[in-house]
């Protein structure tokens, strides 16, 4: 039997992969009155899992003005909380 038939066809799982925690504005826009929302504030209200990195993405909106502090962020949810009057900080 030849060897490529012997051995088992499976995709490519790349070892350099980076997990998030996905966090998006809805989200954000339930979270109690605080000016600072950061990674360790989401693992607080279980929004993240502690330990992962967290990406921001844009489902949703905000409608106060707040900074997030986030590992990674979409273009459009920056877009959408500087819209409202916050700011974004990358860690």
């Amino acid at each position: 039997m030849p060897l490529q038939r012997r051995l088992p066809k499976r995709g490519f799982t790349n070892i350099f992969r980076q997990e998030y925690a996905v966090v998006n504005l809805r989200d954000l826009a339930r979270v109690p009155d605080v000016e600072v929302i950061d990674p360790d504030i989401m693992v607080k209200l279980r929004l993240a899992r502690k330990g992962l990195p967290v990406k921001v993405l844009a489902m949703g909106d905000l409608d106060r003005a707040v900074t997030v502090r986030t590992h990674k962020i979409s273009a459009a949810a920056a877009a959408k909380i500087e819209k409202a009057g916050g700011k974004v900080e990358i860690i």
